[in-house]
């Protein structure tokens, strides 16, 4: 199963052979005695899967996912907690152990409703199995709040504090309903009684948790939807914050590694004599499709991997370039229409029809490049195997999958591989991957001592998983009273969201299809995935619209929104806030987008001044509708730090390939933006009640086409081609002192 679905989930046990199943065998039943070794300590009580109690009445909120800066752990534990009712001063939080039973099945259901109260354990025990067999403890897809927050951490709460209160009640020979919960404790009116949740809270761990416990309405949120202070932030202010590269172990050793440059190619020959003769080096050893250098320190490997040289298989990649790449998109794209067999996303209407007849025809293509990751924290991991266990030190987005990989990787029963997980310098999708952790274990396994491997910032570069280039071409036409009657979209690869290339707006006929044109690039999430190329593609071209309709880009979306009033709330939300239709001075232009990705709406207007070519990105107005805003300061952060991530992107990020390998190594020729060259950022928030949504990926995709749509108010010139820089037109850095 590729993805999570709810057909998927279905198929897989709950409504089997055509009949209602209601599978009392796959019930998970009480699984709190088998889960309490994994993740309490003397004197802790574990309540349900998810919170623990300790003797001074401290909660903890157990969160399977990993912390890279995006406030995970804060915004989980404040779900749990406000459902709990516990004080913010008295809540910790731990990240769940990589093991099976603490998969994140939860995500699970995200994907489905709608279920009978009676099926709902049979649906968990379903989750549980699947989570577990895939090994998936993944953080991604902006599922942490609107997954596991939903359906895991509000509902572990919930059932603590019902728990609790059953068991209180029946300590006290008291009705349930004459008890009350706040702040940690239990009390009972009429006898005056009140005592801290943790001496209920051993009885009320052998209890059975309810499956759907009554959740709080908004207007009785204590927690949800304020500030509290993050649990990350005072170790990462007093430096006592581990990140996977903090890692250290007696007797520890250093690796520097080296990839095939061209994709796909594996070590042929190695001479590694005058490497291995260099003082602290321990061996040279072959990962078959990379080398690594073992030494004293980390300078001492990698001066010795200089040394080393290798001869590569050959591929037959090795004379591809990105514009052969791009002309093999064009190409396949070709074929595909000439043989009639587009792989469709979406038809409604006969868009080619309407597209011949119409008065006016509109048609645009666009691209973007292979972008890299570039966390601040390089790839990286430690490794000890010893005594018939194998331990791993590192960031991951994923530890239970690591421990799967890496013991699959060096032939040990997954029981014997346990993950360290620390904070993560960064993931955007990188470290859902575990190609850094395999490596460091076989290096480990292959010298018999602890090794740390770190990959250089160019290896970084040159060895990521990358979002992949695309090419998307739109026609689009218009009738004689300037509507737009029919869109046409036809791109290369359909990655995941599918629903990345759909559009918010009303147009009657249309017809979204794709070609595959499958390169040797290896490809991975990047952050926001297919919205991060989809957003630049349809809401450039929807500009594009707008003027060739003479119309207003604004007043053009929000006249086509009648079906979508959220959509359409948001839009004028951000033009108010922005102050659209206020004259601007010569050389400056105002862009806007609107985007809904991973249940969010997000619309941004973004002000530019151009001047001789030269670009600067004065002020971003983003307005964003999650549904509820669970951490408010959090979600701006997110917003914010989308922004800058895609506008980096849009402004430089390009991976080029040359002689089948990725060019650009450091940040030299991979730039990012920086802070003096960050524009203002204003962030709106509209709590509308929808269904929540996520926050991580949803600020990145409007960026690009807002920052595109000013450059065009600004200068007429239209840009088709990420990034910015490909356009005769550069970044300006601005000095604070300097006015334009």
């Amino acid at each position: 199963m590729g993805k999570w679905t709810k057909r998927a989930f279905i198929t897989a046990g709950v409504v089997a052979g055509g009949g209602l199943v209601v599978g009392v065998a796959i019930r998970p039943g009480h699984r709190t005695p088998e889960l309490a070794p994994l993740v309490t300590d003397d004197g802790e009580h574990l309540i349900n899967a998810w919170v623990k109690i300790s003797p001074d009445n401290l909660v903890t909120a157990i969160v399977p996912h990993s912390e890279m800066g995006q406030g995970v752990l804060t915004a989980l534990a404040q779900m749990l907690a406000d459902e709990l009712d516990v004080r913010w001063e008295d809540v910790r939080v731990l990240q769940a152990p990589a093991e099976d039973a603490y998969a994140n099945y939860t995500i699970g259901n995200a994907f489905v409703g709608g279920f009978p109260e009676f099926l709902l354990p049979t649906l968990e025990g379903t989750f549980i199995k699947l989570a577990g067999a895939f090994h998936l403890q993944i953080t991604g897809g902006s599922m942490s709040v609107r997954a596991t927050g939903m359906h895991g951490m509000r509902v572990a709460g919930a059932a603590a504090r019902d728990m609790l209160l059953t068991a209180a009640a029946a300590r006290w020979e008291v009705a349930k309903t004459e008890l009350t919960a706040r702040d940690g404790t239990i009390a009972h009116a009429a006898s005056n009684r009140s005592a801290p949740y943790a001496e209920f809270a051993q009885a009320a761990g052998a209890l059975m948790p309810p499956s759907a416990p009554r959740l709080k309405t908004p207007d009785q949120f204590t927690l949800m939807g304020k500030h509290v202070q993050r649990l990350d932030i005072p170790q990462k202010v007093d430096g006592s914050a581990r990140f996977g590269i903090d890692a250290q172990l007696p007797g520890m050793k250093y690796a520097s590694v080296i990839g095939a440059p061209v994709f796909g190619a594996s070590v042929a020959s190695i001479d590694h004599r005058a490497a291995s003769a260099m003082p602290g080096v321990v061996k040279v050893v072959n990962l078959d499709d990379a080398v690594a250098v073992v030494a004293d320190g980390y300078w001492q490997a990698s001066q010795a991997l200089a040394k080393v040289r290798v001869e590569w298989t050959r591929t037959g990649n090795e004379s591809l370039d990105s514009e052969q790449i791009f002309a093999r998109f064009e190409r396949d794209m070709d074929i595909a229409v000439a043989n009639g067999d587009e792989q469709t996303e979406l038809t409604r209407g006969d868009a080619r029809t309407t597209i011949a007849a119409a008065a006016t025809v509109v048609e645009a293509t666009y691209r973007v490049p292979y972008l890299a990751h570039a966390c601040m924290e390089p790839m990286n991991a430690t490794a000890h195997v010893h005594d018939g266990i194998c331990e791993i030190w590192t960031g991951s987005q994923n530890p239970l999958g690591c421990k799967h990989e890496v013991a699959t990787a060096i032939e040990y029963d997954a029981d014997n591989v346990t993950v360290h997980n620390a904070f993560l310098g960064g993931g955007f999708g990188r470290r859902s991957s575990s190609d850094f952790a395999v490596q460091a274990a076989r290096l480990a396994k292959e010298v018999g001592h602890p090794v740390k491997l770190l990959w250089s910032r160019e290896e970084d570069i040159r060895q990521d998983q990358y979002r992949p280039a695309v090419m998307s071409r739109f026609k689009a036409g218009i009738s004689e009273a300037g509507e737009v009657v029919a869109w046409e979209n036809q791109f290369v690869d359909n990655h995941e969201p599918a629903d990345a290339s759909h559009i918010p707006y009303a147009v009657s006929d249309q017809f979204i299809h794709y070609a595959d044109s499958p390169t040797h690039i290896p490809f991975g999430p990047w952050r926001s995935v297919a919205h991060s190329q989809h957003g630049f593609f349809t809401e450039s071209f929807t500009d594009e619209l707008a003027h060739a309709t003479n119309t207003d880009p604004f007043e053009f979306r929000r006249d086509l929104l009648t079906d979508a009033p959220r959509h359409k709330a948001v839009l004028e939300f951000a033009a108010e806030k922005a102050q659209w239709g206020t004259p601007m001075a010569e050389g400056k232009g105002r862009g806007i987008s609107l985007q809904e990705s991973f249940g969010t709406v997000v619309a941004q207007v973004v002000d530019v001044t151009v001047i001789d070519g030269e670009v600067q990105v004065d002020r971003v107005v983003c307005a964003v509708d999650p549904g509820f805003a669970v951490s408010p300061d959090g979600l701006t952060a997110q917003m914010e730090s989308g922004i800058i991530y895609g506008l980096t992107a849009a402004l430089y990020g390009e991976v080029t390939i040359k002689d089948g390998a990725a060019q650009q190594g450091n940040f030299d020729d991979y730039p990012m933006l920086r802070m003096n060259t960050a524009p203002q950022i204003e962030t709106h928030i509209i709590n509308s009640g929808a269904t929540w949504g996520g926050a991580g990926e949803p600020g990145t995709p409007g960026i690009a086409p807002a920052l595109a749509n000013a450059i065009y108010a600004a200068t007429g010139t239209r840009i088709r081609e990420l990034p910015v820089s490909r356009n005769d037109l550069q970044f300006r850095i601005v000095e604070p002192d300097e006015v334009i």
